[in-house]
C-alpha cells in the first residue's frame, strides 16, 4: 500500500525487514528521548523511501500535549541537532507555514508568535539592552494560497532574494501513518517541505532548488489519513483482507482526516516546544528563561 505519510521513519518501518541499499540509518536515546537518524544518499534510496535525498532526524517522547515539563530533554535534544543543520553564520528566515483557522495545521503560525526575530536590532541596541551578541533572525506567515491568492513558495521566494539569508527554516503540522505518533514526534530534514502534501493537497515544494538557499523543515504529525489509520488498525489486529476490496470498502472516506481530541493543547505546546528549540538553537548566549521573558 502507497500509505500516506510524511514521516521518513514510517517509511522506513514499513521496509524494516528489507536492507536498503542508498538509506542509512541509525538510533540513540537521549536522556528518555529516540532519536532517529535516516540519510538517504542516492536515487535508490529516493525511490525506496519516496523521499528526497538527504537527512532525517526524528525524535520520538511523551505526549507533547499531556507533558508536565516542556522543557525537558526533548528540548535540550532538537535544539542540538538543529544545530547541526544550521550554517554558523548569516541571517535566518523562520516561514511558519499552514492556516491558523484550522487548528491541526496552525502550528507554524503558532510557532512565528513564539520567533525571537532580531534582524531589526542593531549590535549597539542588543549590547544596551544587555542582550549581548545576536544573531540575525527574521521571521514570516505567508498564509495559504486559499486566503492568498499567492503560492507560499512564491512569497518566500521574494524575501529571500531581499534580504539573502543563508537558510531558511520552515515549520508545518505533519500527517502520520501511524496515531500514536499524533504529538509524540517531531521531524527535522533538511530537504525543505510541500506545503500541504499531507493532507493530499500537495503544493509547489519550499527547498534548496525553489529558494536558492538551503531550507530546513522542523514539523510535528496532528493528522492520519483515515483510510491510512484503517489499513494500520487492520494490519496490527492481524486481519488480512486483500487489499483491493478494503480499498473499496474505504473509498467513501478516502478525503477523511483523523486528529486527536486534544488537538488545541497539543498544537500549543508543540509551538512552545519547537519555538523555543528554533530561538535556542540561534541564540545559544541566551537563556530559555530569558527568551521566554522577551517573547512572552
Amino acid at each position: 500500500m502507497n500509505f500516506r505519510t510524511d514521516l521518513a521513519i514510517e517509511r522506513r518501518e514499513y521496509r524494516e525487514k528489507e536492507t536498503l541499499d542508498g538509506v542509512l540509518s541509525k538510533q540513540k536515546n537521549i536522556d528518555g528521548v529516540k532519536l532517529t537518524t535516516i540519510e538517504i544518499i542516492n536515487e535508490k534510496g529516493e525511490k525506496l523511501l519516496s523521499k528526497p535525498k538527504g537527512k532525517y532526524v526524528t525524535l520520538e517522547t511523551k505526549s507533547i500535549a499531556q507533558g508536565s515539563d516542556l522543557f525537558s530533554a526533548a528540548l535540550g535534544v532538537l535544539s542540538d541537532e538543529l544545530k547541526k543543520l544550521l550554517p554558523e553564520k548569516g541571517t535566518v528566515l523562520v516561514a511558519g507555514l499552514g492556516n491558523d483557522d484550522i487548528t491541526p495545521d496552525a502550528l507554524g503560525p503558532k510557532v512565528m508568535s513564539l520567533l525571537l526575530a532580531t534582524r531589526h536590532i542593531s549590535s549597539e541596541l542588543a549590547e544596551n539592552l544587555g542582550l549581548g551578541s545576536l544573531r540575525s533572525v527574521a521571521g514570516i506567515t505567508p498564509g495559504v494560497l486559499g486566503k492568498t491568492g499567492i503560492e507560499t513558495v512564491e512569497i518566500i521566494s521574494g524575501i529571500v532574494k531581499k534580504i539573502k539569508p543563508c537558510c531558511v527554516i520552515a515549520v508545518d503540522a505533519l500527517a502520520s501513518r501511524n496515531v500514536g505518533r499524533l504529538g509524540t514526534t517531531v521531524q527535522m530534514c533538511d530537504t525543505g517541505v510541500s506545503p500541504g502534501s499531507g493532507v493530499g493537497n500537495r503544493r509547489k515544494g519550499i527547498n534548496k532548488e525553489t529558494l536558492g538557499v538551503p531550507v530546513i523543515a522542523i514539523g510535528v504529525p496532528t493528522v492520519v489519513d483515515a483510510v491510512t489509520m484503517a489499513f494500520d488498525v487492520f494490519e496490527k489486529a492481524g486481519i488480512t483482507l486483500e487489499e483491493k476490496v478494503l480499498m473499496e470498502k474505504l473509498r467513501e472516506h478516502k478525503s477523511m482526516m483523523v486528529t486527536p481530541k486534544e488537538v488545541d493543547n497539543l498544537i500549543d505546546r508543540a509551538a512552545h516546544l519547537i519555538a523555543m528549540a528554533i530561538n535556542t538553537a540561534l541564540q545559544p548566549s541566551l537563556s530559555v528563561q530569558d527568551i521566554m521573558s522577551i517573547v512572552g
